[in-house]
Order: C-alpha cells, then sequence, then structure tokens
C-alpha cells in the first residue's frame, strides 16, 4: 500500500490517463512523464481545472440563471486551489463568529503549502467523473458533491495537521463535519483518486491510512475497536471499494484490490483481491478486477 499521498503508485495497474498525472502546471514526477500541454488556445497546461472552466462556461452559456455563480466560484478564480478555497470558505464560515475571508486565507494557505493536496483533489475529480455514472461533469461534483467537498476540506485540515497546527485543523474537520455528514480526522492520511459516493456518515479514524483509487460509500466506518490507544484503525490497500454501511475496525490491513461487501463488520486482516462478505462464516472470494475502479458490487455463492 503507498504511504504517500503525492504521487500515484507506478505498480497500480488501473491508473488515470496520462493527462491528469499533471496536476499542477509544473508537476513532475519520479515515476510517471508529464504529458505535453495541450494545444488549445489560453490552456494553463493544468489539464483537470482547464477541463473544469470548459465544463462551467457551457454550462454558464446554455443556463443564464448560472452565470454569475459559475463566474463567482469557478470562472473568476486563477486556479483549482483558489476556487477550492473559496467555496469551501463559503460553506464552512460562520456568520458573526468565522468569517468567510479569514477562512478562505487559511484555507488557500493550506493548499499552497502542501501542493500534493491540490494534485490528490485533481485525481478526486477525474474518479468522480470517471467512476459515478450520475457525475456527468467534473464541474458538477466540484460544486455540489458533499463526498468531494469533505474530502477536500480533510486535505486542508490534514495539512494544517502536518504542520503541527491543530486548532485550525480540528475547527475545519468540525465544521466539515457539520456541514457535510463526514467526519475525517485531520490525522488520517488518504491518497488521490478518492470516490465517496453520497458519502453521508462517513468516518475515518486519526491513525487510518486509505491508498489510491479506492471508493467509499456512504455510512462507511473505519474507526478503532474502543480499547485501543495509538495506531489503532485501518490501513485499505489500492483500489479497494468498501460499500455502503460496512464498518472496518481496528488496525487491521485491507489489501489492494480488495471489496468489503455492504453492511460488512470486518475485525481482521482482508487478502488482496478478495471479497469480505457481510455473512458471518462466508469465506473472502477472489478479485479479477480492481472494484474500486470498476464500482462492481458483487460475488459469487
Amino acid at each position: 500500500m503507498a504511504a504517500c499521498v503525492d504521487k500515484w503508485p507506478a505498480a497500480y495497474p488501473c491508473r488515470l490517463p496520462d493527462k491528469f498525472y499533471c496536476a499542477l502546471p509544473d508537476c513532475t514526477t519520479t515515476d510517471r512523464p508529464v504529458a505535453p500541454a495541450p494545444a488549445a488556445s489560453g490552456s494553463s497546461g493544468d489539464y483537470v481545472w482547464d477541463a473544469l472552466r470548459a465544463e462551467a462556461q457551457d454550462d454558464a452559456d446554455d443556463e443564464p440563471l448560472l452565470r454569475k455563480f459559475y463566474h463567482d466560484l469557478v470562472l473568476s478564480r486563477p486556479s483549482l486551489e483558489s476556487a477550492l478555497a473559496s467555496l469551501l470558505a463559503a460553506k464552512l464560515c460562520i456568520p458573526g463568529a468565522l468569517p468567510q475571508d479569514q477562512l478562505r486565507d487559511l484555507l488557500a494557505g493550506a493548499l499552497a503549502a502542501h501542493p500534493e493536496a491540490g494534485r490528490a483533489a485533481r485525481a478526486d475529480l477525474a474518479a468522480a467523473r470517471d467512476r459515478d455514472p450520475a457525475c456527468a461533469k467534473m464541474v458538477h461534483c466540484f460544486l455540489y458533491y458533499r463526498g468531494f467537498l469533505a474530502l477536500q476540506a480533510h486535505r486542508a485540515a490534514h495539512a494544517l495537521w502536518s504542520d503541527n497546527r491543530r486548532a485550525p485543523a480540528l475547527l475545519l474537520q468540525s465544521r466539515a463535519s457539520e456541514v457535510f455528514g463526514v467526519d475525517i480526522h485531520p490525522g488520517a492520511r488518504i491518497g488521490g483518486g478518492i470516490l465517496l459516493d453520497h458519502a453521508t456518515g462517513v468516518v475515518i479514524g486519526e491513525t487510518a491510512v486509505v491508498g489510491y483509487g479506492v471508493s467509499i460509500l456512504h455510512a462507511v466506518t473505519l474507526g478503532g475497536t474502543g480499547k485501543e490507544s495509538g495506531d489503532r484503525h485501518p490501513k485499505v490497500g489500492d483500489g479497494v471499494l468498501i460499500g455502503a454501511g460496512a464498518s472496518v475496525l481496528g488496525n487491521v490491513h485491507i489489501g489492494d484490490g480488495a471489496e468489503i461487501g455492504a453492511g460488512a463488520i470486518v475485525l481482521r486482516d482482508v487478502a488482496d483481491g478478495t471479497t469480505a462478505k457481510p455473512i458471518i462464516g462466508k469465506k473472502a472470494e477472489p478479485q479479477r478486477e480492481l472494484p474500486g475502479v470498476t464500482m462492481e458490487q458483487r460475488w459469487s455463492d
């Protein structure tokens, strides 16, 4: 399982298209070449941001009611990070207590200091568009999907947590939990290309680690057993699918390409490429594909 959220693992077999590896205009990685910049006029070289802006412009042209909305939140912004900071600040601020402008500056500073958060956000947008049949455009995910927004609030909170700014990190966690219904401790480490589908009721604990290309449905808990301290939360590998209502408890390892069935309670390790069924006594079944990417929830008797 990948230990770092800054790059996609070289051995991962179902990665994003090449164009999405250039997460920032000047991004380079040790294991993937940066695709050449598109020839389109006005392109920034940031492929996800350019595509998102084009989608926003199309929607604004088609629906006059949306023009100011899309302009303020997307089209007037110089970068994805700037747009994210503004959008999250508008949603998480508390009038009279937590000013929107100051919260925007806090978010923007955290994202600027940790560019890996922006790279992961771009992979998250592509994951939603590619895996969620209800997501026709990345701009819709960006503006409306609580799972994506909660995850980006976490990425900013994790950046602050990593810089030992624990109080503002916990503030972002609390506000994201209240607004989006998703509670992710700022200490949790989460890779890129994550889909939190619907997301309501997702809980991820402090020492949890989530790999790359993972899909998690609503009401999932990656928690502790309630009787341990220290490193006490699950470690989820790459390409994993966790079904709705599943609970993975304790410092257990979920192997690459595994599937956790809806409603399952997992208290022990799950091997790579197998399915943990929600039926007590059933043996884990081998998987031939990465369910976190295919989003196929199925198993044989």
